[in-house]
């Protein structure tokens, strides 16, 4: 599963390359979607910098992206409020059969 709907939006499964030099999306990686993070994995520093950098991607308000699981590990789920699959697809260029 590397993107599934849910009531109210979208859960990605992530998994996160910390100390990068920059924050951005890089794709596929395996059954997840693969980010680096420029934020040490310190006190939560690499959660939140995922957490902003996907609300600007998919212009929603931060509240609307929260950390469903994965708090500690690089394997997280992350659940966008107010997010359809289509802006999912669009915004991250994945194809339908990705899901």
């Amino acid at each position: 599963m590397v993107i599934k709907e849910t009531p109210t939006g979208i859960l990605l499964a992530v998994y996160i390359q910390t100390r990068a030099a920059k924050t951005e999306y890089v794709g596929l990686h395996g059954e997840t979607l693969k980010f680096r993070v420029a934020a040490p994995p310190v006190d939560g520093a690499a959660n939140e910098a995922l957490c902003r950098f996907l609300a600007k991607l998919f212009s929603v308000p931060k509240p609307s992206v929260h950390l469903s699981t994965g708090k500690t590990g690089r394997r997280k789920h992350v659940e966008l409020k107010g997010v359809s699959l289509a802006d999912v697809q669009h915004v991250l260029k994945l194809s339908a059969s990705s899901n």
